[in-house]
């Protein structure tokens, strides 16, 4: 059953479910919260209290919010853990993994653990030689450009069939299910504003960061010319002994859909071990 949480500037969509110690999910852009549709009843049979929730401005999420930076996200994860009464273990994907940080670091008293996969955690730069040598990651970049410069929902469809190099079984339907809510009024702006955003507020506050973190990059990731790389640049931004990583071989810039047996089987001990401490 779909539940709300008002907030200054809007009103956030998620779904509880299970008992037990909370994990918050959170998705990336131009997605919702059914991109864990495989982990979710996962975490809930392993003895979780999950909520998975539709981030600003995406799946059943209202429009028009003054702003769709991390930060912004992040206020919105630390709202809903406190609704729910955390702490919580956050897991983010892509412009939420970034969320999740600047969340554990501002508000420690809430977020235990953050997992962050296949993360826009730290400033980018164009890898020029990456371009040049990286056939997915000059292919990934074009379509992510067109979308943002033109909003147009061909591009990002060209650009998820990038990122997803294998396919769920369920892929027909859920490329209908995304192209359907991309099209509703405002959606494809909200996507434009998120891709203009940078990812500076999350990198300035890993060093901050008090908690466990696991990252986890797909190997054919096609946002970076080197996922593990930059998995590694992660790292090693945060204090000693706190990260983690993990690269998922032949995964892409979505493992929790594409590859979610294997993001189970990360993330399940990393819960353990993090709960356990809270």
């Amino acid at each position: 059953m779909t539940e709300h949480l008002s907030i200054d500037g809007g009103t956030l969509a998620y779904d509880l479910t299970g008992e037990g110690p909370l994990v918050v999910l959170a998705h990336g852009m131009g997605d919702s919260r059914h991109s864990y549709r495989f982990v979710a009843p996962a975490l809930v049979a392993a003895g979780y209290r999950v909520a998975n929730v539709d981030i600003r401005g995406c799946g059943e999420s209202s429009l028009d919010w003054e702003g769709y930076s991390r930060t912004d996200i992040a206020g919105d994860l630390v709202a809903l853990v406190r609704h729910l009464g955390g702490p919580a273990v956050i897991v983010g994907q892509s412009i939420s993994g970034g969320a999740a940080t600047i969340a554990a670091a501002t508000a420690p008293g809430e977020v235990v653990g953050v997992v962050e996969l296949a993360p826009f955690t730290r400033k980018q730069s164009i890898d020029l030689t990456g371009l040049l040598r990286t056939g997915r990651y000059r292919a990934g970049s074009t379509q992510l450009a067109l979308t943002m410069a033109l909003g147009r929902l061909s591009s990002w469809r060209k650009y998820l069939d990038l990122a997803y190099p294998a396919k769920p079984a369920d892929w027909d339907a859920e490329m209908a299910r995304i192209t359907t809510t991309m099209g509703q009024p405002g959606r494809m702006k909200v996507l434009q504003a998120m891709c203009g955003t940078s990812p500076a507020d999350a990198g300035a506050q890993l060093a901050n960061v008090p908690c466990p973190v696991l990252v986890v990059q797909g190997g054919a990731d096609p946002d970076w010319a080197d996922p593990r790389a930059e998995g590694e640049k992660i790292l090693a931004d945060l204090p000693d002994g706190l990260g983690e990583l993990a690269v998922i071989d032949g995964a892409g810039h979505y493992p929790h859909a594409q590859t979610p047996d294997e993001v189970v089987a990360l993330v399940l001990p990393f819960l353990a071990r993090t709960t356990a401490r809270a």
